[in-house]
């Protein structure tokens, strides 16, 4: 029992070293990205639901 949990902790130390984080710009670009697609999908959902409310509305 002891010698598995060793050896998953030597594995997971072992893969820990291949991880490669990212740079600071690359955080930076990707939070802009993630940002920006968030209010583009934002005002275009906003627009559909005042589309649709405003089309349900001149039915009623």
């Amino acid at each position: 029992m002891i010698k598995k949990i060793v050896t998953y902790y030597q594995n997971a130390k072992e893969e820990w070293r291949k991880v490669i984080n990212p740079t600071k710009q690359q955080v930076k670009t990707s939070f802009i990205a993630v940002v920006v697609v968030v209010s583009v999908v934002t005002l275009f959902l906003a627009l559909v639901d005042f589309l649709l409310s405003a089309s349900v509305s001149g039915i009623l």
